[in-house]
């Protein structure tokens, strides 16, 4: 492997860390909300908290679960293709995907840099808004440099 690529490989492997914590936070949250609720104590702020996990979640684990191949792969018509079509067509997805996530990206540091200038933030708890999107934004730009190694590996000599 390659210095750039494992320095990838460990930033996504850390997102997906903080990930894989927010969602352990959501769950505690949200159980301990239930509970406390049922006893007339509701966590106050218990839903905006766990709004603003969720997007962490989502959006810290996309680079790690594309490195491990997690995501939806239909194979039905690549399988039918010769290898060096093969190899065209997941370029091309793999291209489309690099647009897509860009776009992406900057829209949510053009959301992010809206909601820190306004001053946004949630109704009753008052965490603001743009760590988050900006957060987002940089696993979105982070999951295009995942593209780009995947379609390197495509067309590397030792791919499958």
């Amino acid at each position: 492997m390659t210095r750039p690529e494992n320095i990838l490989l460990f930033i996504s492997k850390v997102l997906n860390y903080i990930a894989g914590i927010s969602l352990s936070i959501m769950m505690l949250l949200t159980v301990t909300d239930i509970i406390l609720r049922a006893g007339g104590y509701p966590i106050i702020g218990t839903y905006e908290i766990v709004s603003l996990l969720l997007a962490l979640v989502i959006g810290f684990a996309i680079p790690q679960v594309s490195l491990n191949k997690g995501h939806v792969y239909m194979e039905f018509l690549l399988d039918k293709m010769s290898g060096k079509w093969k190899n065209i067509m997941n370029t091309f997805t793999r291209v489309l995907c690099i647009l897509l996530f860009a776009v992406i990206g900057y829209k949510m540091f053009s959301v992010g840099a809206v909601f820190h200038a306004s001053g946004e933030v949630t109704a009753t708890v008052k965490l603001p808004f743009y760590h988050i999107a900006y957060g987002v934004a940089v696993c979105c730009l982070l999951e295009c440099l995942v593209f780009v190694l995947d379609i390197v590996k495509i067309w590397s000599p030792q791919h499958e």
